[in-house]
């Protein structure tokens, strides 16, 4: 069973009616509940739940303390391509872009890992554009390869792989990895997605599967808000993240939750997602998914994070770049990099660490480490 199977029990469901018939009283029964179905998320979702955003986010409070305790991981991206042949309307690597195209050496590789692991970080997390012939399989086992001597953790985010090349980056070192489906609206994706192998819905789709059956520890999912109905997307999120966490046991699920911001070409979100939506959608998908990683990384603002690792929040980026490289040769000293996505959060490690101290949380460098 794929969970594409599960979206397609949802098509022709009228959300807008589920909407306007939730109650105060639904809200109500449905957070008083010792866990929660599908029905039970979507009512929390629900405009009528945002007056009980408080109930709902004490709720999301206490579960994360009692599954996770007062803890943020810490982890670093680390971008070692932005060569991509996909024309994703929302992202600067689109290769309709005139942006020059990097890809750094091992060496380059290992220069960026020194530079990293200065700041204490042991998670990090590598990203590549969604081009296979620059950067295939065999280059990032070589990268894995470099940067296990510097980290405990190693984490992908690179083009959706065949269950055996996820194996063979386990082999290699790789525990974690992180695929955003963007949207989980078949006609938007469609019209965001104008090119590139990106298109194929279905084999997106199934990515995060196919690295649980091939062993990866953590599989991160999670949609680009903004970019269509935020509510239905919180919906499928939470369902697919569920799906995973109940289809694969061995395997830690987490969501991440992306905002648009501003990227080359100028794209605006078509759907506002303000603040106080943004922390009903976060906190309900908590209350779901009691044991789900919540992934905030730099999109959003400094103090608008820090209010948040209170509520559900438990994985924190810090001091990152989302051009190539930008840790032993900062990023705005480089002449010949494009950035992925702006970075609003522009803090140093230590300032992230300090700051998660300020709130009573610890910050987590280290969680995990391969058995000998």
């Amino acid at each position: 069973m794929s969970f594409q199977e599960t979206l397609s029990d949802y098509q022709g469901f009228d959300f807008e009616r589920f909407f306007a018939g939730v109650s105060d009283a639904d809200v109500t029964r449905s957070l008083a509940k010792p866990s929660f179905g599908a029905m039970d998320f979507l009512t929390l979702l629900s405009p009528c739940a945002g007056d009980h955003l408080e109930a709902i986010a004490q709720r999301a409070q206490q579960l994360t303390v009692q599954h996770f305790g007062r803890t943020i991981q810490m982890f670093i991206p680390l971008y070692l391509s932005n060569h991509c042949k996909n024309r994703c309307a929302y992202c600067g690597f689109n290769v309709s872009n005139e942006i020059p195209r990097l890809v750094l050496s091992l060496a380059e590789i290992e220069r960026e890992a020194e530079a990293i692991a200065r700041t204490g970080m042991q998670h990090v997390l590598i990203l590549t554009g969604e081009d296979r012939r620059t950067t295939p399989p065999e280059y990032l086992c070589d990268a894995v390869a470099v940067l296990k001597k510097y980290f405990a953790s190693v984490s992908i985010e690179i083009y959706p792989l065949h269950t055996e090349e996820y194996a063979q980056l386990k082999a290699a070192g790789v525990d974690g990895m992180t695929v955003f489906q963007e949207t989980y609206d078949p006609v938007v994706y469609k019209a965001v997605h104008l090119g590139g192998k990106k298109r194929d819905f279905a084999w997106r789709l199934d990515a995060p599967a196919r690295a649980a059956e091939a062993g990866l520890r953590t599989v991160n999912i999670g949609p680009l808000l903004g970019l269509a109905e935020p509510r239905r997307e919180m919906f499928f999120t939470g369902l697919h993240a569920r799906y995973l966490e109940t289809s694969y046991l061995q395997t830690e699920v987490a969501v991440s939750l992306p905002r648009i911001n501003e990227a080359e070409g100028g794209f605006s979100a078509t759907q506002n997602v303000g603040d106080r939506l943004f922390v009903q959608l976060m906190t309900a998908l908590r209350v779901f998914l009691p044991r789900a990683g919540i992934t905030l990384s730099t999109r959003e603002r400094a103090a608008f994070r820090d209010r948040l690792l209170t509520l559900g929040a438990t994985r924190f980026s810090a001091g990152s770049s989302t051009g190539v490289g930008g840790y032993a040769i900062p990023i705005k000293q480089q002449t010949d990099s494009a950035l992925q996505f702006e970075i609003t959060d522009a803090r140093s490690v230590d300032e992230v660490a300090a700051a998660i101290v300020a709130r009573r949380y610890q910050p987590v460098f280290k969680d995990w480490e391969a058995a000998l």
